[in-house]
């Protein structure tokens, strides 16, 4: 099956990628508690930063983000999809534009927007179904903006974060790119460089942005 192959960017049988798999890869685990393990462990084992982009290949490659300590909602999900494949479950690269409204004010100053794209979850193939995972926000920086953390069972979905534990709207999704067997570069440059022109102006394709 295409969603379990390693790729230039999903180098699961890299030296960083199987150590991080390591503690899940032993047989007496099923494959939705391997799904469940790693998913918790990426989700908080790297924080996340909407604010770090980059336009080099290389920082997109599975090897490179195991050995950050932060992330964004693409580069985590294409770590744990190279984390995923290496465990023997089929994943992939599913992409969209999301809303935020909640603390959008250095969303607004940076991006000029309050919407982000692409924004980056998982598909994994588990017991027969594909199911919807999103490993973004860590537990830490949700209790910080007290929105319920999103756990994922193996089971069912888990990659939208509507409303904070007030009901006030915190996030909704308003396109969907659909999903992708390997990270599609060409297409993720040319939609931020078309929805946030202001910012990538160098023209350098090995600038990386902490904005």
């Amino acid at each position: 099956m295409t969603y379990l192959e390693p790729s230039y960017f999903f180098d699961y049988n890299s030296s960083p990628i199987q150590q991080l798999i390591a503690e899940f890869d032993i047989d007496t685990l099923s494959k939705k508690e391997k799904a469940v393990g790693i998913y918790t462990k990426i989700r908080d084992g790297y924080m996340y930063n909407a604010y770090a982009i980059s336009l080099n290949q290389d920082n997109y490659r599975a090897s490179i983000i195991a050995q950050k300590d932060i992330g964004n909602c693409v580069t985590k999900s294409i770590l744990l999809i190279a984390c995923l494949r290496g465990l023997g479950i089929p994943a992939r690269l599913h992409l969209g534009k999301v809303k935020n409204h909640i603390a959008v004010e250095r969303l607004v100053e940076k991006f000029g927007s309050n919407e982000l794209t692409p924004h980056g979850m998982v598909n994994a193939y588990i017991n027969g179904k594909w199911l919807k995972m999103s490993p973004a926000f860590n537990a830490s920086l949700c209790h910080k903006m007290n929105v319920a953390p999103l756990e994922f069972d193996g089971e069912n979905n888990s990659f939208l974060q509507q409303f904070n534990s007030e009901g006030n709207r915190f996030m909704e999704y308003i396109d969907d790119y659909g999903f992708f067997d390997d990270v599609p570069l060409v297409f993720m440059m040319n939609n931020i460089k078309e929805h946030y022109p202001h910012i990538f102006d160098t023209g350098d394709a090995t600038t990386e942005f902490n904005l």
